[in-house]
């Protein structure tokens, strides 16, 4: 496959031939919906800076773009981005992002981020991206010279740690750290890798210690060193762009560029896919298995046509281990589809692997919306990955909520279009990431263990539950903030934090913390709620957060989270909670949330923000049947 997968976008689906006409036929009160639609093409430079005026005006007026989330960059660097800022404005909005793009002046990367008043730091961005290109860096040819070419690779990873914590300090915005695409120009040749003091040493083990940096400190890192060498650095670089306008990239990446940094703003706003739906005849596997019998189906290594399709399952499995849940929904009588799960020896794939298993004669976006409603997530959360044109442009019709790849016709490149299309883009990891997916197939196994037990009341009791409460701790913060941006659906308030900010939090004396974690028969369900509450007076909480993991929805862990905010309430001399609902388009679901848990309403304003308060003394929240570990934070 050609760079042109990378360049062109392949893996969406091209522009209609009216699409300037769209574009200048939407207006304010469409919403933001046929933007991002729009946005999802394959477009190309000029069709994103085209895109990008109506959404700047938008954004500039104050108008909303519902169901776009809104979201303040600021981009520094040493290189020249007029061409490329209408880009990323646009690509976001393909990503659910209603992007603000603050520009300061030119090469100004230490004075904005340093400076307290500057403009970066006074407008109090989201985020600060750091689109710096490898001639932003403090380095030296010292071709040979160890010890000069690791100074000076400490004091580029020093001066990059210089500008996060100066970001820190003055505005408090997560950083997006880009690592260095070496230049294709190399002085010894193959040696270069090997040899201290050359460019491409130095800037390797910058990208190192950059990583490094990034990871301890809980910012985000976008690899554009990565993306460079997938498409060739000499793609990447333009010298006769740079030497005009000191131009970062080559204007045929621009579109790849601004979609990697969409999908990254994206990720940090929980906006990353979890659910991975395959069909089986021609994509998991080659040929029809009801047609050609188990004996018939290509998937055998050896097999070109089995290899690509072996790729596939490979990927598949490797995006579970991460913690993607597999689903499976094929056109199909359910005996047959399952057959090669369980009978072909050449199969990566097994059904254990399979979280739900939609094997039937109905349309795929009936299956693919039943999926998501036993999963217990959006239809948002799904990519749906299926060899046939015609049920790709139905699943898009009806369904436009769902990722749906193009794929080529050659199976060989259906793995890497699914991974070019960075549906399942990462900001940061915890361990339970690891056990995502199987805390989901456990759900499912909830599920279908609740239609056999009648009654909810039998049904949780079966469930053998254990909660355990516990404080913030340096263990689970990762995984705390990881739920603060991602948690959209059941979440009061929706508000992100950076991970010193969950860290201050947890460190303040005055600042109750709580995650929440459970068990039961089928397994550990990892961390499913995050609260933080905040003095605002004397002898008053307010619910700065609160949130809760979908997948646990009906089993009155809200109650039970409730319960014990009363129990230490109490104990600290508390007297009323106070909690606030801001609604958002996706977290429709908790509008009720304190009304069912015995607040009393005491205001609500024109956008439906309402506000509520609980009687701590009087407060009797309603149990459910598990059992209940509190610990202390380590």
């Amino acid at each position: 496959m050609s760079i042109d997968l990378y360049t062109e976008l392949q893996w969406l689906p091209r522009s209609p031939q009216d699409f300037s006409a769209c574009v200048k036929a939407w207006s304010e009160a469409d919403g933001g919906a046929p933007l991002r639609a729009l946005a999802s093409y394959g477009l190309d430079l000029n069709q994103l800076t085209r895109l990008a005026k109506p959404i700047t005006a938008a954004i500039g007026r104050g108008a909303d773009l519902t169901p776009l989330l809104p979201f303040r960059l600021a981009v520094i660097g040493n290189a020249t981005m007029d061409f490329i800022l209408p880009a990323l404005v646009a690509s976001a909005a393909r990503h659910g992002i209603a992007l603000e793009i603050i520009q300061p002046a030119y090469d100004q990367v230490a004075q904005e981020a340093l400076t307290p008043d500057s403009r970066v730091n006074a407008s109090k961005p989201n985020a600060v991206l750091f689109a710096m290109d490898y001639r932003a860096l403090p380095l030296k040819f010292v071709p040979g010279d160890a010890d000069a070419a690791a100074n000076a690779v400490l004091g580029a990873t020093g001066y990059l740690a210089a500008l996060r914590d100066g970001i820190q300090k003055n505005c408090g915005a997560a950083c997006i750290f880009q690592t260095f695409a070496p230049a294709p120009e190399t002085v010894f040749g193959s040696l270069d890798r090997a040899l201290p003091g050359t460019m491409r040493w130095m800037l390797d083990e910058v990208n190192r210690g950059l990583a490094e940096q990034v990871l301890a400190a809980g910012d985000v890192l976008l690899d554009v060193a990565g993306l460079a060498e997938t498409v060739g650095l000499a793609t990447w670089h333009d010298p006769q762009l740079w030497n005009l306008g000191k131009f970062p990239c080559a204007e045929s990446v621009i579109p790849l560029y601004a979609d990697h940094v969409a999908r990254t703003l994206a990720a940090m706003r929980g906006k990353s896919r979890k659910v991975l739906v395959l069909d089986l005849d021609n994509t998991v596997w080659g040929g029809v298995i009801g047609d050609d019998g188990l004996e018939g189906i290509r998937v055998a290594q050896g097999d070109a046509v089995g290899e690509a399709h072996l790729a596939v399952q490979r990927m598949a499995l490797d995006l579970r281990k991460r913690g993607i849940v597999l689903a499976v929904s094929s056109k199909n009588t359910d005996e047959v589809a399952r057959e090669p799960f369980l009978k072909h020896p050449e199969m990566l794939l097994k059904l254990d692997h399979i979280a739900v298993f939609q094997a039937n004669w109905n349309d795929k976006a009936t299956n693919l919306q039943a999926i998501a409603e036993e999963l217990s997530v959006g239809i948002d959360s799904l990519v749906f990955l299926d060899d046939n044109p015609v049920e790709r442009g139905l699943v898009r019709k009806l369904l436009p909520q769902v990722a749906v790849p193009e794929l080529p016709e050659d199976a060989a490149g259906y793995a890497r279009t699914l991974a070019a299309a960075g549906y399942f883009e990462a900001t940061a990891f915890a361990g339970e990431d690891l056990k995502r997916a199987d805390f989901y197939q456990d759900n499912a196994k909830r599920i279908s263990l609740q239609k056999q037990v009648g009654g909810v009341d039998a049904y949780l009791a079966s469930l053998d539950m254990t909660i355990t409460f516990q404080p913030f701790d340096a263990t689970g913060r990762a995984r705390i903030v990881q739920l603060i941006n991602k948690s959209n659906q059941y979440n009061l308030t929706t508000r992100r934090y950076t991970d010193p900010e969950v860290l201050a939090a947890e460190e303040a004396p005055d600042v109750f913390t709580l995650q929440v974690r459970l068990a039961d028969i089928f397994g550990d369900n990892g961390m499913i709620s995050v609260v933080i509450c905040r003095p605002s007076e004397q002898g008053i909480w307010e619910v700065d957060t609160w949130l809760m993991s979908c997948r646990v929805l009906g089993r009155k862990v809200e109650h039970m989270v409730l319960n014990h905010l009363v129990e230490q309430a109490k104990s600290r001399g508390i007297h009323t909670i106070v909690g606030r609902y801001l609604p958002t388009e996706r977290n429709k679901l908790v509008v009720d949330h304190y009304a069912k848990l015995g607040f009393t309403k005491i205001g609500e304003d024109a956008s439906g923000k309402t506000e509520w308060k609980l009687d701590v003394a009087e407060a009797k929240p309603e149990m459910a049947p598990m059992k209940v570990v509190v610990l202390a934070s380590e």
